[in-house]
């Protein structure tokens, strides 16, 4: 059935089935995180960051508020291919046959990108923040007492985020390949958008210039990156979008010209009639 031909019930009845597969995949994630969470946990503690602090569980429920809050986002990250995967197989009725097939293959480069942004914000982003929150709290004599949950929760909070900013290009190459962005757009915006980023940066890097400097120039990147991976998509779409306008023109002609066979058939069956 065509999906323009869907009734609302329809669509919804569609999106309802997908949101079910990815809660099934997310449930059986959950399950094979929980016997992840603890080495992840115990990775993290014996980091170099944290071995310069000393943990406290100020709650007795904050090791188990740890070790879930871990164990939620190791299966948002093991089921994100299928959730992506889904959202793919829910728009892709609207989608010609070349359109799906080219973005399909986005959802592997999608699923990299957004474990780049992890490992960027643990390894890079992370240290920084914290090596200058402790070194702020030194100078100003102050002697911190740290909470592990208060730990972990401020480390996923700033690692986490920039998974789904690492996901720029592959959106932005999504929406070009649909027709949808133009990458002239972007040139034309593209100091605005810079701006947007380095808010961002500054939002989440420490308050000092190395540090934004340090953060802005990956999101500057990528924001590159995005326009020159939107071209190529965008130029895809335009010569996809021209061979459906030559098909459409040749099945319009085949049309006519079967059309005008028929006609002449049946004039000559009515000579013959009257004859």
């Amino acid at each position: 059935m065509n999906p323009k031909e869907l009734t609302v019930i329809e669509h919804i009845e569609e999106l309802r089935k997908r949101l079910f597969i990815c809660a099934v995949f997310f449930v059986l994630a959950l399950i094979v995180s929980f016997y992840f969470a603890k080495p992840i946990i115990r990775f993290i503690q014996i980091s170099e960051e944290a071995q310069e602090l000393t943990l406290n569980a100020f709650k007795v429920g904050d090791p188990l508020t740890v070790y879930l809050e871990v164990t939620f986002i190791v299966a948002i990250i093991i089921t994100s291919p299928v959730i992506l995967y889904q959202l793919w197989a829910f728009i892709t009725p609207g989608l010609h046959e070349m359109e799906r097939k080219a973005t399909l293959k986005y959802i592997p480069y999608a699923f990299l990108l957004f474990i780049g942004g992890l490992a960027f914000g643990y390894f890079i982003l992370f240290p920084n923040v914290l090596h200058f929150m402790m070194t702020l709290s030194n100078d100003l004599e102050i002697q911190q007492t740290i909470g592990i949950n208060e730990y972990f929760s401020f480390l996923l909070k700033l690692v986490v985020p920039f998974g789904l900013i690492f996901e720029l290009p592959v959106v932005m190459l999504f929406l070009a390949r649909l027709g949808i962005l133009n990458p002239q757009l972007m040139v034309k915006f593209r100091k605005y958008s810079y701006f947007v980023l380095f808010v961002i940066a500054v939002l989440v890097a420490p308050p000092d210039i190395i540090s934004y400097i340090m953060i802005s120039i990956p999101l500057f990147v990528l924001y590159e990156v995005s326009i020159v991976i939107a071209r190529i998509g965008y130029k895809k779409y335009q010569v996809a979008e021209e061979k459906r306008i030559q098909e459409e023109k040749e099945a319009a002609q085949k049309m006519q010209v079967e059309q005008l066979l028929a006609e002449q058939r049946r004039q000559i069956e009515e000579m013959s009639n009257h004859q």
